[in-house]
């Protein structure tokens, strides 16, 4: 056993996968989760560096999965969580089933909080240990057409900033908020984003190079961090631009059947 463990959720693609890798890259054992059988292919491939990993299939949008996870680590001292696992979910809101906008909502934000709640008060109680939360510039969008999703993003963003100024006496926790702009993952397959001009769009970031990002920030205990120049702009200018303005241009973006306009 190596003597870090690092616990990475939403491992099984994207940038948890790239989270992961990153993690046993440095010597940590992992604990990976995800909410399908994908998770146990993900973690052969994490046991090529040579450090201990453990699966486990979980669904993360509850309580109970939450516990399951955490009863998996089996009492070892967590030295660093990245807490990535989410939903998203596009077309209008009155369009969207209620089961369907209650998972994006228990699992961006219910489980996450959950889960810190959990984790960080033995971090605070020895005063050491690292975690990554995965928000997103769409924290600062209106999102028009993805209007749960951007709003459990926002609840992200804003409550990471919030627990940061909680626990700034902890002086050797860190939390490190990773917000990125549209990923070149299966998010948007899932979200059902294929046909909209964000889902469509060749030009995203990789998931390798926001999770160096995130992973960057992590070891430094940054406190948050845009993934890629793009971003970063769109954070400044989500300051400055009336609400209004900006749910109009995501609305061009994450419309249905905008991919073909």
């Amino acid at each position: 056993m190596a003597d870090k463990f690092a616990v990475i959720t939403g491992a099984s693609t994207g940038i948890g996968f790239e989270l992961a890798t990153l993690a046993a890259k440095d010597g940590y054992d992992i604990l990976v989760v995800a909410d399908e059988p994908l998770i146990n292919d993900a973690a052969r491939d994490f046991e090529q560096f040579g450090t201990n990993v453990q699966a486990i299939e979980a669904d993360l949008s509850t309580i109970e999965g939450v516990d399951k996870l955490l009863a998996a680590a089996n009492g070892r001292r967590i030295d660093v969580l990245c807490a990535n696992a989410g939903r998203g979910l596009g077309h209008g809101f009155l369009d969207q089933k209620v089961d369907d906008w209650r998972r994006v909502v228990d699992t961006n934000i219910t489980g996450t909080a959950y889960l810190l709640q959990r984790v960080l008060p033995d971090m605070v109680t020895r005063n050491d240990g690292k975690v990554l939360v995965v928000g997103s510039v769409a924290g600062y969008i209106p999102g028009a057409f993805q209007a749960v999703y951007n709003g459990t993003k926002a609840f992200i963003d804003s409550f990471t900033e919030a627990l940061r100024n909680e626990l700034k006496d902890a002086d050797g926790v860190t939390i490190s908020t990773l917000m990125p702009g549209p990923v070149d993952t299966e998010f948007f397959a899932r979200g059902d984003l294929l046909d909209t001009q964000v889902g469509s769009d060749p030009n995203k970031r990789s998931a390798e190079d926001v999770a160096a990002d995130g992973w960057k920030a992590l070891m430094n205990g940054k406190p948050s961090v845009f993934s890629g120049w793009t971003t970063k702009i769109q954070g400044v200018l989500a300051n400055v631009v009336p609400g209004s303005v900006l749910a109009e241009q995501h609305r061009k973006m994450a419309e249905p059947g905008s991919a073909d306009k």
